[in-house]
């Protein structure tokens, strides 16, 4: 599995980045702090680092220049609040990319993929499962080789159920994912989006996407 090591100081911002990279199917391993993150590069091999600049330690410049001068080429996201156009020049230098706070996390997320496919840690931006292929570069799913056209919400919602494959995910979860707002028991539009997209990608048999009773959904490979 591809693994990114989350590194900011601010609880809030590390949440954030670790989950919304987690969901996006990556292994988080997060540190707070210069030293600790130093520590992690030592003892694990990561596919990318999302690295704050401003530490309460070691800046993030200097964790990356330590690196390079040990030959750890691992590449590098810098996050920070620092906008100057020096900053981001020497950010770019020394690194592969540079995001400002605020920063959407949609933003984070495709930076990201971008850095792991020039460095080749992932081939394609594909989601399989069964003869279900999403794939995210080119905003197209198939089912058994043809194309299924799919409205950006039912895209959404089986891009979620992709990267979760194999997990049960609740209907709180997927309202928040996929809709952006909070479970409140109404669970009709779920459902209703849960039918549209059965008819459109899972219309053979064995069925790929199925009802936890009580819980809320999962979408698993053939047994």
């Amino acid at each position: 599995m591809t693994r990114a090591l989350v590194v900011d100081d601010e609880p809030n911002i590390s949440y954030l980045v670790a989950t919304s990279l987690r969901l996006d199917g990556l292994e988080i391993t997060t540190a707070a702090t210069g030293n600790e993150a130093l520590a992690a590069l030592r003892s694990d091999r990561f596919d990318v680092v999302v690295l704050d600049v401003m530490l309460p330690d070691v800046d993030g410049f200097e964790i990356v220049r330590r690196l390079r001068a040990q030959g750890d080429s691992t590449p590098v996201l810098f996050l920070t609040a620092k906008d100057q156009t020096a900053d981001r020049v020497h950010g770019l230098t020394i690194g592969d990319d540079y995001l400002t706070k605020p920063f959407a996390v949609e933003e984070l997320v495709a930076r990201v993929r971008l850095i792991l496919r020039r460095s080749g840690s992932v081939e394609s931006n594909a989601l399989e499962v069964g003869d279900l292929r999403l794939d995210d570069d080119a905003h197209l799913v198939f089912k058994a080789g043809q194309e299924v056209h799919l409205s950006p919400t039912e895209y959404k919602l089986l891009r979620f159920l992709l990267v979760n494959a194999d997990k049960v995910v609740s209907r709180a979860q997927i309202l928040d994912h996929v809709w952006e707002y909070d479970f409140d028991g109404e669970s009709a539009i779920i459902e209703s989006f849960m039918s549209f997209l059965r008819k459109r990608v899972d219309t053979t048999e064995p069925k790929l996407i199925h009802t936890v009773r009580g819980v809320g959904y999962s979408l698993r490979a053939p047994r």
